[in-house]
């Protein structure tokens, strides 16, 4: 650091404005389309407060940082508000928290490293929580740093290689490789360099931004969508208002609506798609008996080469004394399980059935089951039970076709979706219900979360919601064709089939689990030097 620091009030007004800047910036990229490169710089003046903060010895600093963490996550997630006021509380200060104290463990590691370690060791950590983060009960990746590049899919072709893990790892190095850049200059040392060490940094600092993006260009313009088969897909989207789903439509009117966006009859294959959770009436002891499945079943007589994928709140009732689960609650002399589901049916009667295994915490998902079932009991059962599956499996179409279906959430997932082509799928689907937000930017940038699972998958996928955005998304991850917000209309398009395994399929996240062991070595080098009582050597 310089050796006269600025004066106080400046310095906190520095402080202060300085995360605030970067929690401005780093929301752009979720906010505005085709901005994913703002994320290239914009922890930098994160980076530079902090840094101003230790040389001058600014005391509650983690104010700051923290506000800045609440205030990113606010801005960019806000719009889950609109479905649930306390879910929406929780998960910005949630998320804010582990930011937090991911920033202050790199804190404790600039007392115990010097140089460039303490600023590698914030980069494995942070990508190591992303990862975790996929993972855990109480998991809310939304913010994932590489999912900044959702609307600038051109950047980041790549991704069928590293995943979105390594735009992660990509936003962070370049980021830190800036903030190098200035405090070199700020300090003076960028003069004490000789002239082939100056133009070394710079050409290092040009490829590390460049390099990905003229490779991912290259890529993107060279792609061929990959054809071993074609299917014709119709997606309906019937806007049915999710706040008023019964007040003003029964499940019979939602389902002739539903079924009145469909074409007339077709002698070739064809595939109809229905959004997520379209009906409640699917007992999966006795699927037959579901006035829905039974209209469905009718509606495909006259169509044998159709087959109908809906999504459906499902129920299973279990005969037994003792509770089969801590997610089953107690129904008559036995017990029920519930479950959000994909249903796929032909004119057979033929039916395949998924449950969704990444759940939403609060609203599906009860975490830590043991712990919290009793006090859900207790206030009356106001948390969501829905079962998950254990593991992925595919659907099939009526020809024997292998495909995948994300249900809602899960297309957030990008480790988890590889689970659908390892079993086969050669595209995907999608059926979502993103009415819950309003005319917000959560159903844009989970519309655009899907166009990352197409790169790192190269599949191609068709995106039925509720209402929200409808789409066809090809296997370089543009959306072909969509729907408009609040529209009741079918789309039309066809999804190829691609069984080739790209390397993120094949072998999984490998950058996460690199940063990850990363992360774990020098945190165990930071916890020795901590017990020794080594420091690091003074230094900015």
């Amino acid at each position: 650091m310089p050796a006269i620091c600025l004066k106080k009030m400046n310095e906190r007004r520095t402080i202060a404005i300085l995360p605030l800047l970067s929690a401005a910036l780093m929301s752009i990229p979720w906010l505005v389309p085709h901005t994913g490169w703002v994320a290239l710089f914009g922890l930098v003046p994160l980076l530079c407060a902090e840094r101003i903060a230790t040389g001058c010895h600014i005391r509650h600093f983690w104010r700051w940082y923290l506000l800045g963490f609440v205030v990113w996550n606010a801005a960019t997630t806000f719009w889950i508000w609109n479905a649930t006021a306390g879910g929406a509380v929780f998960a910005i200060l949630y998320n804010s928290l582990q930011m937090f104290l991911v920033f202050g463990l790199f804190r404790i590691s600039r007392r115990r490293f010097g140089g460039c370690l303490p600023y590698l060791f914030l980069m494995f950590a942070w990508i190591a929580w992303e990862r975790i983060d996929y993972s855990a009960q109480l998991s809310w990746p939304w913010l994932t740093l590489g999912n900044a590049f959702s609307g600038t899919v051109s950047l980041v072709q790549w991704y069928s290689v590293t995943g979105a893990l390594g735009g992660s790892l990509w936003v962070w190095a370049v980021n830190l490789s800036l903030f190098g850049l200035m405090t070199a200059f700020s300090e003076g040392s960028w003069w004490n360099r000789n002239y082939k060490a100056q133009m070394a940094s710079l050409f290092g600092i040009l490829v590390l931004v460049a390099g990905p993006i003229v490779a991912s260009e290259i890529i993107y313009k060279g792609y061929e969508e990959k054809s071993e088969g074609t299917s014709r897909v119709v997606i309906a989207q019937p806007n049915i208002d999710v706040y008023n789903k019964f007040g003003a439509m029964t499940q019979a009117e939602q389902t002739e609506t539903l079924l009145g966006l469909f074409p007339e009859e077709s002698g070739e294959q064809l595939l109809l798609v229905a959004p997520e959770t379209f009906t409640s009436d699917v007992v999966l002891n006795d699927i037959q008996s579901g006035a829905t499945w039974r209209r469905f079943r009718e509606f495909l007589q006259s169509r044998p080469n159709t087959d109908l994928l809906f999504g459906a709140s499902s129920w299973e009732f279990i005969n037994k004394r003792s509770q089969p689960s801590l997610l089953a609650r107690p129904y008559g002399d036995g017990w029920i399980e519930s479950h959000n589901s994909a249903l796929i049916m032909d004119a057979s009667g033929r039916t395949e059935v998924f449950h969704k295994s990444k759940l939403v915490v609060g609203v599906e998902k009860m975490p830590y089951p043991r712990i919290f079932a009793p006090v859900d009991d207790w206030l009356g059962g106001v948390m969501g039970r829905c079962v998950p599956q254990d593991r992925i499996s595919c659907l099939h179409l009526a020809d024997g076709t292998t495909f995948g279906c994300a249900v809602c959430y899960e297309s957030v997932y990008g480790d988890y979706c590889t689970g659908y082509v390892r079993e086969g799928a050669e595209f995907l689907t999608i059926i979502t219900n993103d009415a819950w937000w309003g005319d917000t930017p959560g159903y844009r940038q989970h519309l655009r979360y899907a166009s990352l699972r197409a790169i790192e998958l190269r599949r191609d996928i068709a995106r039925c919601a509720n209402t929200g955005i409808s789409a066809f998304i090809n296997q370089r991850g543009d959306i072909v064709s969509s729907t408009s917000w609040w529209e009741r209309r079918s789309l039309e398009g066809q999804v190829n089939y691609n069984s080739q395994l790209t390397v993120f399929a094949r072998y999984g996240d490998v950058t996460g689990r690199v940063c990850t062991l990363a992360f774990i070595l020098m945190l165990l080098a930071l916890l020795v030097r901590t017990v020794s009582g080594g420091t690091r050597r003074a230094s900015a």
